[in-house]
């Protein structure tokens, strides 16, 4: 086995504010802990929290690394004590909780996926964040059955695109919104069945037009703030409402008789804080469900730009700006 260098490149946050405080950095090697492999990093997502966390407004949980960088694809380099699924040398994509921007990085055991054949490392570091969230929050917590009417914000972003593909595979009718008419051409041809120009359009009336007047049964969202109410009007009767983040602001006004009336349920959840042994049972799932239709081509990752490790911080202004799909660091 080659000795592990002592040393690497990683990203450091020097400050807060614009992508150019995502600095390259020589940094030690992380020390390999129980139940965690550590992989040598080929490629690594850029993900919205990861920018947050370069503002300051989303610091890495206590004891984590402070690298940002949530998710990683690369070969496993060693293996901690009660770590045995994968050898040194397997390759393997991860949900981490930090640290995905350098060449080396730890992941807890149970987090890992193995990369199917023919995935490359660029798809494969683009997997974890967005499947993760998108099978926890759409599958498990919402509940979405085949049959099922599905609205996603945000369609053409790394969550959306998964979440309408996935939700498309397993029988869900999609609506999504998207901010121009080549990002909603884009959805549909992922598999939506109405895409809303969100710009020009306003997407409870879509819901009402495309359902029938019926609503929808699951909402993913990602923007809370007004969207919130919008999303309750555009719910059916025993919806469900599941907020992932809140770009128009996490404090809202909401009428809860309409909430009563149709029974609704409104939840939401973010996996950074959440404990090694539920990210595991989430990876599970997302390995015996959702993988198999990326291995044979009936899911598909998409991928905007991908940037060399130290120009992090092009990719941080990439994401910016109108962007597709995922973003992906490469070592």
């Amino acid at each position: 086995m080659t000795a592990l260098p002592q040393t690497m490149t990683a990203i450091a946050i020097e400050g807060k504010g614009g992508p150019e405080v995502l600095q390259p950095a020589t940094l030690p090697v992380p020390a390999v802990g129980r139940g965690q492999v550590l992989i040598k990093v080929a490629a690594a997502g850029v993900n919205r929290p990861d920018v947050m966390q370069r503002l300051g407004l989303y610091p890495a949980p206590k004891g984590h690394s402070e690298i940002p960088g949530l998710e990683v694809a690369g070969e496993v380099a060693a293996v901690g004590p009660e770590a045995s699924r994968f050898a040194v040398g397997a390759k393997v994509m991860a949900l981490v909780n930090g640290g995905g921007y350098a060449e080396y990085c730890l992941a807890e055991e149970g987090s890992c996926l193995p990369i199917p054949a023919g995935v490359s490392m660029v798809d494969a570091a683009a997997i974890p964040e967005g499947f993760f969230t998108v099978w926890h929050n759409v599958f498990e917590r919402g509940g979405l059955k085949a049959g099922n009417w599905f609205l996603v914000h945000g369609g053409t972003s790394g969550i959306g695109t998964a979440a309408i593909q996935l939700a498309t595979a397993f029988g869900a009718k999609v609506i999504t919104t998207a901010g121009s008419p080549e990002k909603c051409a884009v959805c549909r041809d992922l598999g939506a069945v109405r895409a809303v120009d969100y710009k020009t359009e306003d997407f409870v009336e879509a819901v009402k037009a495309e359902t029938g007047g019926r609503g929808v049964d699951v909402i993913l969202d990602m923007i809370g703030g007004d969207y919130v109410e919008r999303n309750i009007r555009s719910l059916a009767d025993d919806g469900r409402l599941v907020n992932i983040a809140f770009q128009g602001g996490s404090k809202v006004t909401i009428d809860m008789m309409r909430v009563m009336l149709k029974r609704l349920t409104l939840t939401g959840s973010t996996l950074r804080i959440r404990p090694a042994e539920v990210k595991a049972a989430i990876a599970r799932q997302v390995e015996d469900k959702a993988l198999p239709l990326v291995a044979d081509g009936r899911v598909k990752v998409v991928i905007d730009r991908t940037f060399p490790l130290r120009d992090a911080a092009a990719a941080h202004a990439r994401m910016d700006d109108a962007h597709i799909g995922k973003i992906v660091l490469t070592v």
